[in-house]
């Protein structure tokens, strides 16, 4: 899941084989780029990257980032740009959002959101969305804080980490902490397969606008979606960073992107030829997951903070592909040991 505090690099268990070679030249607008720009967000990866195919590359990233010519020479010796999976993919985007809330009920904020409680276990089910929201936790002293819409519960969750404005006028961060361990099924989808909306009309906003003018039928579109996410409170943050993820980092705004760890190797460098209103060729680092993103061409853009990064990330859902920067050995030895 999104900005889950793991303290160690997910290794993938080794590559499909559909997996096919590419020349640096084959990357449509690889000159153009800021790798510079990349290779700063990827020399914040090596911190949790582990192993002796790393160890060089990690040294030698840390001098490499004199110029972007130097960084884009960085990228070509040491990597070989290689398509998993087969095209086409699938981008969308996501967002950390500002909202308002307390960390106590008030007449005004009465939408919690949840502590880890003690006795979830990864990887097994527990409560239900629509038994939690139901008030199977109620009572417990599990509320981290409260909020005014119930939708606003809902899509933090779905991005896995916020900042709530508190009325004292301080920020309070919170990220992800665990998951109920149901599978994420897309209102989205389910508002297509009501007739409520057509796919094309499909957004973060077009849901939200939905779900606020049909309150009782909202609630029961949003407890169509089982999974339910738990969140911590995060106060070692700077106002400039990104929120934590996957690889228990900040994330940067256009440079960090979620992708499906059983395909993408995190903190790989990673291609991006997004189709779509708003074509998008640039070089990113595989630093996050979500709940949704699965597949070898799947991944989740990330748009930074704030509503104008939401009301982006919201409308994005474009094809194209994704190339993988691998170490030249990756391949032969099918992991990063």
């Amino acid at each position: 899941m999104r900005a889950a505090l793991l303290a160690v690099w997910i290794m993938t268990a080794g590559l499909p084989a559909q997996a096919q070679n590419l020349p640096f030249s084959a990357l449509a607008g690889w000159e153009a780029d800021d790798h510079l720009a990349a290779l700063k967000v990827f020399q914040n990866s090596c911190a949790r990257l582990d192993g002796p195919m790393w160890a060089p590359i990690c040294k030698l990233a840390a001098s490499a980032g004199q110029s972007p010519a130097s960084a884009r020479a960085f990228f070509e010796m040491l990597f070989q740009p290689t398509l998993v999976g087969q095209p086409p993919a699938l981008f969308t985007g996501y967002f950390e959002p500002e909202l308002k809330g307390s960390k106590t009920k008030t007449g005004k904020f009465t939408q919690p959101i949840y502590a880890r409680p003690k006795e979830l276990v990864d990887g097994e089910q527990f409560l239900t969305r629509e038994r939690i929201e139901g008030g199977a936790l109620r009572g417990r002293g599990l509320e981290l804080a409260w909020l005014e819409d119930p939708v606003d519960v809902f899509f933090l969750q779905i991005q896995g980490s916020g900042r709530i404005s508190l009325p004292n006028g301080s920020v309070m961060r919170v990220g992800y902490a665990g998951r109920n361990g149901h599978e994420y099924a897309s209102i989205g989808a389910e508002l297509v397969r009501r007739g409520a909306l057509k796919e094309n009309e499909l957004s973060a906003q077009s849901i939200r606008a939905y779900v606020q003018r049909n309150p009782i039928v909202g609630k029961d579109l949003l407890n169509a979606n089982p999974s339910y996410v738990f969140f911590l409170e995060i106060k070692d943050l700077r106002p400039e960073d990104g929120p934590i993820g996957a690889m228990s980092l900040p994330i940067t705004a256009m440079r960090s992107v979620a992708v499906d760890p059983s395909f993408v190797p995190l903190g790989a460098p990673v291609w991006l030829e997004k189709s779509g209103a708003n074509p998008l060729n640039r070089l990113m680092i595989a630093q996050d997951t979500g709940g949704a993103i699965k597949g070898a061409q799947r991944a989740d853009i990330f748009f930074g903070t704030g509503p104008k990064a939401g009301d982006a990330a919201g409308v994005i859902r474009d094809g194209g592909r994704m190339v993988q920067l691998l170490p030249h050995d990756y391949l032969a030895t099918g992991s990063g040991s």
